[in-house]
């Protein structure tokens, strides 16, 4: 189909407000969060619908044009680029809450609904929605869904997979599928639903999903601790989750952290090597007996200084520091890469020792601010773009973390997902054999490779090649090869 006649198509289906095909209108459209790769894409729609958003797969399946899915646009690996010569499809305008219900505890929502909505949509009952990614003021329901976001409560509730029930899908070929439990529990067959969730957008592109809400903790307790360096705050990290103590959320800053968001933000941060940020929540004499731990084990593992919120104003602040941290790297740095490894929490401070290593080798500063609760790292490599080849040597550093977390027995990412940012370092964590069959999955959904093509596999290849050592039936030979 040509462009001009591909324009008309789909201007009939969203009207002219619904499709921008100019390009410098085009360029806003380039990239996601994830700044260092660009791709400017044939076309952008707005859909409003899933009807919309079934009718546009459906031309793209039938004229065998790529496609990409979007929310909010904050995803930090790349997973929202567009493909060259395919159309973005912008889901942002899908943002009605559709329905509430309290007494099973769900909430219904479009793709383009703002993570922090669902919270302030149930708080007056007494609910909030658990995934709080540090962009939820702008990022989507649908793009965490697509990337299994986590966010600084995931220690204690989860991810985004945790609260997901049931979905709405538009398949690759435009037919529409209704995955998961939705308002019961759960239902019997194949965990297709923990297929779609991470998925990043391979599968399919989700236009509802049903969220589980969870009731308001009856108390809540913050505090920060400052401590020498990174290592004593591990310690404490490692003391805390050793008594049995399982906090809402524990984070950790180190002193490049703290100075960019102390001039971005003021949370007013003690001075310090290392800041615990640590908060529990839950029935309020439990929390009373276990906040009093915390402070002992912040004590005996040498913190300087420990703050306790007095009032949700002061906690506030203190989570306004952390949750600006990746945005405020712009008071210290012209450009930032940001990683997302993840280690097992004894293993902190050596990957520490390892990052810092890296950062003398590389003669680049890394900021470190992370979930230390459950070892998700977010190791921030600072540059500058207008120096020669700075860009590319802060790329090959945010590597060799990511492959000193492997190695010490831990994963490439723990919410941001692969998208096209990780996804030459796939091998390193999985044999050819796993990716095979993890490549049998998304051709069973998507055999024309049209759904987000290029996207979390090192190697993409035609469904029909049906890839891997596999042995097959002489009698299976003719079905599944219509299937993959």
């Amino acid at each position: 189909m040509e462009r001009t006649q591909l324009i008309s198509t789909m201007e009939s289906i969203l009207g002219p407000e619904g499709v921008i095909h100019e390009r410098e209108q085009l360029r806003t459209y380039e990239c996601d969060g994830l700044m260092n790769y660009r791709v400017i894409p044939d076309l952008v729609v707005l859909p409003e619908s899933a009807g919309q958003v079934q009718q546009i797969v459906r031309v793209c399946y039938e004229e065998g044009i790529p496609f990409v899915a979007r929310g909010s646009g904050t995803g930090l690996s790349g997973g929202a680029l567009p493909v060259e010569s395919g159309i973005l499809i912008v889901l942002a305008r899908m943002r009605r809450i559709l329905d509430v219900d309290i007494p099973n505890q769900r909430v219904t929502v479009e793709p383009g609904v703002v993570n922090l909505w669902v919270t302030q949509e149930v708080a007056s009952e007494g609910y909030f929605y658990a995934p709080d990614p540090s962009s939820q003021l702008v990022s989507s329901i649908g793009g965490n869904f697509a990337e299994n976001s986590g966010g600084v409560h995931c220690l204690k509730y989860g991810f985004t997979t945790n609260h997901v029930t049931g979905a709405e899908v538009v398949l690759p070929d435009g037919s529409v599928a209704h995955i998961g439990g939705g308002k019961a529990p759960d239902e019997p067959g194949y965990d297709l639903l923990g297929a779609f969730v991470g998925s990043e957008g391979t599968l399919g592109i989700a236009t509802k999903i049903t969220l589980r809400i969870v009731r308001t903790p009856e108390s809540v307790r913050t505090l920060i601790a400052a401590f020498e360096d990174t290592e004593k705050a591990g310690g404490a990290v490692s003391g805390i989750i050793g008594s049995g103590c399982v906090p809402a959320g524990i984070e950790m800053m180190d002193s490049l952290t703290l100075e960019a968001v102390e001039e971005a933000v003021h949370p007013h941060y003690p001075e310090c090597g290392a800041l615990l940020l640590v908060e529990l929540d839950g029935p309020e004499a439990e929390v009373e007996n276990q906040f009093e731990q915390v402070i002992k084990i912040c004590e005996e593992n040498g913190s300087s200084e420990i703050r306790v919120a007095k009032d949700d104003a002061e906690r506030a602040l203190f989570w306004k520091g952390r949750k600006a941290a990746f945005g405020a790297m712009g008071r210290i740095a012209n450009d930032y890469y940001v990683q997302d490894g993840v280690i097992p929490r004894t293993e902190l401070p050596a990957v520490l020792k390892k990052i810092s290593d890296l950062s003398a080798e590389y003669g680049l500063r890394v900021a470190n601010v992370f979930h230390a609760g459950d070892g998700n790292l977010h190791p921030l490599v600072l540059y500058d773009n207008n120096n020669e080849g700075e860009a590319e040597r802060a790329e090959e550093l945010a590597g060799e973390i990511i492959r000193a977390c492997l190695e010490h027995g831990g994963s490439l990412t723990g919410e941001h997902g692969i998208g096209e940012d990780k996804k030459k370092y796939m091998p390193d964590m999985f044999t050819a054999d796993d990716l095979n069959v993890m490549q049998l999955l998304r051709c069973a959904f998507d055999p024309h490779h049209l759904c987000n093509p290029g996207k979390v596999f090192p190697t993409p290849r035609l469904c029909a090649e049906r890839p891997g050592p596999f042995r097959v039936h002489p009698l299976q030979e003719a079905g599944l090869a219509e299937m993959f």
